[in-house]
């Protein structure tokens, strides 16, 4: 969790939240080998971030305070930027010069809790300028609208993923925004018999975005074999063919091969 962990000289990975250029630079100091997991989509952000605050605009960041992702993305321009979590907070808030704004977003919030945001943030600075390309991660705007898209149809929604996971915290919200209960949990040893009662005879379920695969099979396996869930249908609303290439230290060298004739 935290850089001082790390020995002096040994290796840390930055996870795909990102870090701000403090922490990169400690691990420069310290000598440590770093593997740079940054999710590109963070990274976007952060240079957005960098380009504005040198462009002199004060930066409103809508995101959760505590996040990973806020912390990095605030520490790129620490002194342009300001965060607001509600509609509340943008009500309340003072800038230097109101014609000279722009906002980011947190990556791995839901469509529905911006909405209301961005639009307080463009009634009260009707200038304000937004990214060039929206900032909600594509996997997490999938899944929210796959969940809307399922959910009348469930009697029950089961989220695969952390609970500090923001994105898969989301997916619950969305769902239980149309009335349809809905749990997260790590994996299938978390389900819980009396959330399976007589009236649930459709179980949804989905995952956050960087929840592996094998852990919905199971949940699968388990619904089938201990609770008598035998059909299975599966919803693809969109294709995802995007593919980012690993760190480099991670990546695997091509190797040149001679053949002697």
């Amino acid at each position: 969790e935290e850089l001082e962990e790390v020995p002096s000289g040994g290796r840390v990975i930055f996870s795909a939240h990102g870090v701000s250029p403090a922490v990169r630079s400690e691990a420069k100091l310290r000598n440590l080998s770093v593997i740079d997991a940054t999710c590109p989509l963070v990274t976007k952000v952060h240079l957005e971030a960098v380009k504005f605050a040198r462009q002199g605009y004060t930066i409103i960041l809508i995101g959760h305070r505590d996040h990973d992702e806020v912390i990095g993305t605030l520490g790129e321009a620490p002194e342009s930027s300001v965060l607001v979590e509600t509609v509340a907070d943008v009500e309340r808030l003072q800038v230097a010069d109101p014609d000279k704004t722009c906002f980011l977003t947190q990556t791995t919030l839901s469509l529905d809790e911006t909405r209301d945001i961005i639009a307080a943030l463009g009634k009260k600075f009707p200038g304000i300028k937004s990214p060039p390309a929206q900032d909600i991660c594509y996997a997490t705007e999938n899944r929210q609208l796959g969940v809307k898209a399922v959910a009348p149809q469930a009697d029950l929604l089961l989220v695969i993923g952390s609970r500090n996971s923001s994105n898969s915290k989301r997916l619950v919200e969305v769902c239980e925004g149309v009335g349809v209960p809905s749990y997260l949990l790590d994996d299938y040893s978390e389900v819980n018999p009396a959330w399976l009662g007589d009236h649930v005879r459709t179980v949804a379920i989905t995952a956050g975005a960087s929840a592996p695969e094998h852990l919905v099979e199971h949940l699968i396996a388990a619904l089938r074999d201990n609770y008598g869930f035998s059909e299975l249908e599966e919803v693809i609303l969109k294709d995802e063919d995007v593919r980012f290439s690993l760190p480099p230290e991670l990546a695997t060298p091509q190797r040149l091969h001679t053949i002697a004739v």
